[in-house]
């Protein structure tokens, strides 16, 4: 009886091993796109699209670099082509700074030749002041499997987001503050925008992260976040 149950608690333990090698290699190969992390750990990752702006985002920076958070900035090529010392201020104060294509045209309208040339555009860009990115955002969300295929052959993580405060229509800074602080849940992703002025997003984001800490949270970059993946049963 002991031997069997010996030989029963081994099988659990190499199926749980190997689910656990599946999950792990399922995200370090880029199979799934990633809203949200599942995990018992609160953790949050606070993303921006379509930056950096001449004014939002040094606006945001500065909050964040207050506050002493770090986060993650999907990068519009053309933006950064405009402003190369704001991306590089970015990456000096240690945000993640990963790809939202070149310029924000939805690729999954594209042809292969066309997102193609979005997302060797964009990475050429960023690669001028920051490390190559590890992290895709399709523009709008929008994207197929071709799309996906041309992501991952580049190394990428394709990210989504589980929360979406609607910054970009430009709400008050209560209804952003709110809508986050009413959604968030252990492993969340926060979508948010720093390429348009004026946007409620820098003077949300300080009262978000001061929300979320006194609720025991921890604000991560998005890498950081994909290391607190936990198997489900």
């Amino acid at each position: 009886m002991v031997r069997h149950r010996l030989q029963i608690w081994g099988v659990a333990v190499l199926f749980m091993a190997a689910s656990v090698g599946l999950v792990y290699d399922k995200l370090n190969t880029g199979k799934e796109v990633i809203k949200k992390i599942p995990t018992t750990h609160k953790v949050v990752a606070l993303t921006f699209d379509d930056g950096p702006h001449y004014k939002t985002t040094p606006q945001l920076l500065a909050v964040l670099r207050e506050k002493q958070v770090k986060c993650t900035l999907f990068i519009l090529g053309e933006n950064a082509e405009s402003h190369p010392e704001i991306l590089a201020q970015a990456a000096q104060d240690g945000h993640e700074i990963a790809t939202h294509a070149y310029s924000h045209r939805l690729l999954n309208r594209l042809s292969k030749e066309e997102y193609s040339a979005e997302l060797d555009k964009a990475e050429k860009v960023i690669r001028t002041v920051a490390p190559k990115p590890t992290l895709f955002r399709p523009p709008g969300g929008a994207y197929n499997e071709g799309v996906l295929t041309a992501a991952r052959s580049r190394g990428y993580d394709v990210i989504l987001w589980s929360i979406d405060p609607g910054d970009w229509r430009r709400p008050s800074v209560s209804q952003v503050v709110n809508t986050v602080l009413k959604e968030v849940e252990p492993g969340s992703i926060v979508l948010m925008h720093d390429g348009q002025y004026p946007l409620p997003t820098p003077e949300a984001v300080g009262i978000i992260i001061d929300r979320l800490r006194e609720q025991g949270y921890t604000l991560v970059t998005v890498s950081q976040l994909l290391q607190y993946y936990e198997v489900r049963e």
